[in-house]
């Protein structure tokens, strides 16, 4: 049975010293002891490894690709939206499989232990499913055996072109399924994780207001009884005036009015929210995914983080695009929207925790229950899902408790993540992935075949 020691933990009461936590067979933390002499695996600072809430793992092999601005002057969403789809037509299942394990291992070495991936890419180019409908599925679970995250995946339900109901474009088709055949695939992706550790789950993700049936969103907590539920919402503008041009309300209201959300929903974004419908929505028992890397690149807006946290709201973060993997990062970005905006500091602090351990704290406490996933605390009975940073670093030297988080996301990067654990899986050790030169070799043969995919 493995055990690690830590000269100090971050523990559900606070900070602790010379902490014990066994693991067991299951990958669960069976035992949590202060106190305790050296023994086990040895490592300065221990802390509760986040959840990843949204992932399009693909997106990474086309980071760095977008950044020029074409003959469109306004440049946005839409338009990198339209380079992405010409960039996805040309992955295989191999490409797919090989950019996820990618995608998976830097999530690890930046601390995150578990991948909610919102999976959307599921059929050949052109439309046609595969032999196996759920193939794509089955080689994102293939690419989580390979890095040993913990994976939530979420095949994605993509139907129409927009709220009119219109036809999927060209560079859409290869996400489209009707309710029926989403629901086949459906079944065919929870095959694919069953091999996978006991730790990996399934839910599902209607993808957006815009690409599912009025019906079919008012009933979907029924016909998928179990799991989590994600879907994007409120992230442009247009979208905003598309759906109440159609549907009579503004997203956010309309989801709130119409389609029984619970804890079990993850809203992604959500940054074209009314001060009214922040309120609303707080107090619906969701959590808002927020992407703060990803938003700031397409330009979604800014999320009201201090009202959200102010009425109790929860959320998560995620890496989204995953043009940028840092969880540190994730979360200065955050917190820096925040005084951009307002002209303040410190904002998201409380009288009782920093910026830093606030913003840490809630992202645990909303993963968790996004991914519905035993994580989250230094807990008996919580997956062992645990990050190490180095102490010994001179961006930490010195600092105590609260302060070592504030330091790292505020003063360095995930270069101070050691060691990482995904349900007891030592998978980070000395900050690289134990699978690393054979999962960057398999990227890099990838985006020499799509080096002209843009």
């Amino acid at each position: 049975m493995p055990t690690v020691w830590a000269e100090t933990a971050l523990l559900p009461q606070g900070w602790a010293r010379h902490v014990r936590i066994d693991i067991n067979v299951a990958g669960r933390i069976s035992n949590v002891q202060s106190g305790a002499p050296a023994c086990g695996t040895q490592v300065p600072l221990l802390a509760p490894a986040p959840v990843n809430v949204h992932s399009h793992a693909f997106q990474r092999a086309m980071a760095g690709l977008t950044e020029t601005r074409g003959p469109n002057p306004s440049d946005s969403f839409w338009t990198w939206r339209q380079l992405m789809f010409r960039f996805l037509d040309r992955l295989t299942p191999d490409h797919i499989e090989n950019i996820t394990a990618f995608v998976q291992m830097e999530m690890l070495e930046a601390g995150f232990a578990t991948n909610v991936e919102f999976h959307y890419l599921h059929h050949q180019p052109g439309g046609a499913p595969y032999d196996n409908i759920a193939e794509t599925s089955f080689r994102v679970a293939a690419a989580a055996d390979r890095s040993g995250i913990g994976l939530c995946l979420l095949p994605v339900h993509y139907e129409f072109g927009g709220c009119d109901g219109r036809a999927l474009t060209a560079g859409q088709v290869r996400f489209g399924n009707s309710r029926d055949r989403f629901l086949t695939l459906h079944d065919g992706a929870t095959a694919a994780i069953a091999p996978l550790p006991q730790d990996a789950n399934i839910g599902v993700a209607p993808h957006s207001l815009r690409a599912v049936g009025m019906e079919d969103l008012r009933t979907y907590a029924s016909v998928v009884p179990n799991g989590p539920i994600h879907m994007h919402l409120a992230e442009q503008t247009a979208e905003v005036e598309e759906v109440a041009s159609h549907w009579g309300g503004r997203p956010v209201e309309w989801a709130l009015d119409n389609i029984g959300l619970s804890r079990r929903w993850c809203l992604i974004h959500c940054t074209q929210m009314t001060p009214a419908e922040t309120i609303r929505l707080a107090h619906s028992g969701v959590v808002a995914g927020l992407c703060p890397i990803t938003e700031s690149n397409l330009g979604d807006g800014i999320f009201d983080g201090v009202h959200w946290l102010g009425q109790g709201g929860k959320f998560a973060i995620g890496s989204d695009s995953n043009i940028r993997i840092s969880l540190a990062e994730e979360l200065r970005t955050l917190d820096y929207s925040q005084r951009l905006r307002d002209g303040t500091r410190a904002a998201l602090a409380t009288p009782d925790h920093s910026n830093g351990r606030r913003m840490y704290d809630g992202m645990l406490q909303g993963g968790a229950q996004a991914a519905q996933r035993h994580t989250g605390r230094l807990e008996t009975g919580y997956f062992a899902d645990m990050l190490a940073l180095d102490t010994m670093s001179e961006h930490l030297w010195g600092r105590h408790g609260d302060a070592i988080l504030d330091a790292w996301i505020f003063a360095s990067d995930d270069r101070l993540v050691r060691d990482v654990w995904s349900a007891g899986r030592h998978m980070v050790t000395e900050g690289k992935h134990s699978a690393r030169p054979q999962i960057v070799a398999a990227y890099k043969q990838t985006l020499t075949a799509l080096k002209d995919a843009i």
